[in-house]
């Protein structure tokens, strides 16, 4: 059965099945950073996932298509790569699962899309059930990242806590509180949101999804739409 990462922030602590291919796709990622009223789109985004064994798989994250709207600037282009390596800690019937996920981002995209700079870091989803029908999540990260003047390095540190609920066979619901704190040089950002989504499983191989991501501070987008789709070969 089709196991993804969305349509959550969370990462889910499962892995793609040895030799199989999955691939994740956000159809549509529209988001609104700021009272400013800069606009961000996103079009076929995709992690591309190859399963290397029963606990672990590579995964190639790219954004063909972005769109970036404010005022007095407009562009659009590439976005940048990510390369991810995810390995499941625990075994299939632990009841609490772990994973550990390194990955570090080449700057494919252009100068007002991207920051040009190699970033990486490290998070280490954890998950157990809560009865029969609810499962809770927290994804622990610590991101190395460029300074905002480019000439150094600092960290950022993210969490988050996910309620997921099998609303029925097929359909999950989701509630999440994340949060995300960026200690450059130049001022540390608290970003927090409060998500919603709902993934709605068609097949074995197939898996629809859509949600909604709220900024509760000043520094954090204020709205992210997006819905997309997780095939399994």
């Amino acid at each position: 059965m089709i196991c993804a990462d969305r349509p959550s922030k969370a990462n889910g602590v499962c892995t793609v099945p040895a030799d199989h291919w999955q691939l994740e796709l956000s159809a549509v990622d529209w988001t609104l950073t700021s009272d400013s009223g800069t606009h961000v789109a996103s079009f076929g985004s995709t992690f591309a996932k190859l399963g290397l064994g029963d606990s672990s798989d590579i995964e190639l994250g790219f954004s063909p298509y972005l769109h970036v709207d404010q005022p007095g600037f407009v562009t659009s282009g590439v976005g940048d790569t990510v390369v991810r390596y995810k390995q499941r800690l625990t075994g299939s019937d632990a009841p609490v699962q772990a994973a550990i996920i390194p990955f570090f981002k080449v700057p494919t995209a252009k100068q007002g899309i991207g920051n040009g700079k190699v970033e990486g870091g490290l998070a280490a989803p954890l998950s157990t059930a809560l009865g029969k029908a609810l499962t809770i999540t927290v994804g622990p990260e610590v991101d190395v990242l460029a300074d905002a003047d480019g000439h150094g390095r600092h960290a950022a540190v993210t969490n988050l806590v996910n309620l997921g609920w099998s609303a029925s066979p097929r359909l999950t619901l989701s509630a999440e509180l994340w949060n995300n704190m960026n200690f450059d040089p130049a001022g540390t950002a608290q970003l927090w949101s409060a998500d919603a989504s709902a993934a709605y499983l068609v097949s074995q191989r197939i898996q629809l999804d859509a949600g909604a991501n709220i900024g509760l501070t000043p520094a954090t987008p204020k709205r992210e739409l997006y819905g997309g789709v997780s095939l399994l070969f």
